[in-house]
This record gives structure tokens, sequence and C-alpha cells, in this order.
């Protein structure tokens, strides 16, 4: 008897010290894990940040002989090329090989001092846009050449501000002065010579009839960025190289980890989570990136809790016909 009453006492203790158990049973319901918060929930901010900020990009070339670059369009206008003459060596002077004209004011186009003629890259009095590449030239020696994918052409186009370069078991750093515009080229065209009995037209010094030693036409390029060494560092074609590009340099400028960002170019978007945890989509004006780090320039003002990772960007929505869209196309 005595065994029986401290059973049933055992198990009425039991009962007492576990809550949990009898609300489980009674309601039916799992019970909570304690310190996990609710889905959806957001368990990591950061606040923004100053500091200096560099952006940068770094690319994986090669040593080139003769490499072919683009010259551009100085402003918008009409191009009008000059029949240059062939040189027998590469020019020590600049040489004239178009002009833009808008209105009445031209805008001269010449190839650098140490750089031929290579081609025609749009047709003769064709409309032209700033930065629009319409001569081909070719640098004559040894040149590094960068192949480039859109983002980061995207990152240097415009924008160069110095190059250093780093032959793989050779010489560097040193740096390396760029050439022409990072857009890929067209094939470059060289008009045929004008009849005998035609005058040159345009500047005696730089608009000469095309002889029979007229250079071939260059091959089109894709996205490449070109630079020369120094004259006392020694090149041997085809030798890898590493090529560290800067573009823009910013100071005590407000930042946020490129994690807590959707988007990389130009605007953004960021969640800021305000003191009751939930969730404000803000649109951002970004600016210089470094690959961890990325300028805000408007949108924040410092203060804000902003969470990690950012928000997603919405599902492309599917045109009529079935296939997707862009992000937000009706």
């Amino acid at each position: 008897m005595r065994v029986r009453v401290l059973m049933v006492l055992a198990v009425l203790a039991a009962g007492a010290a576990s809550p949990g158990l009898a609300a489980c049973s009674a309601g039916g319901g799992q019970p909570e894990t304690p310190g996990l918060a609710a889905r959806g929930t957001t368990v990591t901010t950061v606040k923004p940040t100053r500091q200096d900020l560099t952006n940068r990009v770094s690319l994986t070339g090669k040593v080139t002989i003769n490499p072919v670059y683009g010259l551009v369009a100085p402003v918008d206008g009409e191009v009008r090329y000059l029949n240059v003459r062939p040189p027998t060596k590469p020019p020590t002077k600049p040489t004239r090989v178009a002009t833009v004209w808008a209105g009445n004011k031209p805008t001269h186009v010449e190839v650098p001092a140490g750089s031929m003629f290579a081609g025609r890259l749009v047709d003769d009095r064709s409309k032209v846009t700033a930065g629009m590449p319409i001569v081909s030239a070719k640098y004559a020696g040894y040149g590094l050449v960068a192949d480039l994918d859109a983002g980061q052409a995207y990152k240097i186009a415009g924008a160069v501000g110095s190059v250093q370069a780093q032959i793989k078991n050779g010489p560097g750093p040193f740096a390396c002065a760029m050439l022409g515009t990072v857009a890929a080229l067209p094939e470059g065209t060289v008009p045929a010579a004008p009849p005998p009995s035609q005058p040159p037209a345009g500047d005696s010094n730089a608009a000469q009839p095309s002889g029979p030693g007229a250079p071939e036409r260059s091959d089109p390029t894709g996205l490449r960025l070109v630079c020369t060494a120094p004259a006392d560092i020694r090149m041997i074609n085809g030798a890898a190289a590493t090529l560290d590009v800067v573009t823009e340099k910013a100071t005590n400028v407000l930042v946020l980890p490129v994690e807590a960002v959707a988007g990389r170019q130009g605007r953004g978007k960021v969640d800021v989570v305000g003191p009751d945890g939930q969730r404000q989509t803000r649109d951002v004006e970004l600016g210089l990136t470094d690959g961890k780090v990325i300028e805000i320039k408007s949108g924040l003002t410092g203060d804000e809790n902003v969470a990690v990772p950012g928000p997603n960007l919405p599902p492309a929505k599917p045109t009529e016909n079935g296939e997707p869209g862009l992000p937000g196309s009706k």
C-alpha cells in the first residue's frame, strides 16, 4: 500500500513540473523552440559606415604585338574621313584621319604618334555620337591586351584613372598607358585609292591619296583594354599578365556591404528594418564599389538598420506570347 501511494505522488509531481507537456496534451499544438525567430524575421542587420573607397578591376591579359584599338568620336556630329597616305614607318607625330562636324564647327580625330591608321569603322558622312568608335588604329610594337566581359567594360569605360601591369614571372608592377576605347570594334575598312588625277582632300599634311601600300582592313574585336608599357620593360609576345585598373577614388563616403544591396550600377534597392522588425524597401543611388562594399550616394542618412541579405528583385512577368519578360513589365 505504501509503495502505491509513493508512485501516485511521483506521477503527480512530474505533471506539475512539465506544464508544457500538459498544455501540449490539452491543446494538441507543438511547443515553441526557445531562441528560434519566426519564419521571415530579419536576424542580421548592418548600419551604413563611412570610408575611403577605390574602384578597381583586376583583368587577365597578355603581351601582344601590334595590337589594334579604337578611337571614338569626340562630339556628336557628322564624320568626314580623310584619305590617309600609308606610312612606311611608324609616325613620330599624330596623324589626322577624320573630322567630326557639329554645325559649322570641326573637331579633328588623330591617330597618336607611334600608331598607324587601320580602318574606318562607319561610313563616310555618317551621323555619330560622342564616344562612338569611328577609327581603328594599330600600335607599332608591344602592347598588353585584356579581353573584357560586359560587366567589366561598364565599370571601366570612360573612367579609367590608371593601370598597373604585372607580367607573370616577369617585370612589374609598372604603369601601363591606356590606348583608345574599351568598346568592341567592327571590321575596319580602308577605301580604294582615288584616281591619280583626283587632288587630295583636306589637310595637306595628313590627307593624301591612298596608294598601293594601304594598310589591310582591321579585323573586328570584342570588348578589350589595350595599354603600353614603358620603353625599358622587356616584353615577350604571348606572355601572360595581370592588369590592375583603378577607375575612380572617393573619400569618406557612405557604404554598405554588397550583400545588403540589390543592384550594382546607378540605382539599387535596400531593405530598411524598423524598430518593429518589419522591412521597408527603399530606393538608393549607387556609386563606387570595390567588390566588398558599395557607395550609397543618396537614399539613406546613415542611421538606418539595413537587412542582410538585401531585397530580391521581383520575378520577370511573362509577355503576351508566354515568354519571360523584364521585371515589372506589362
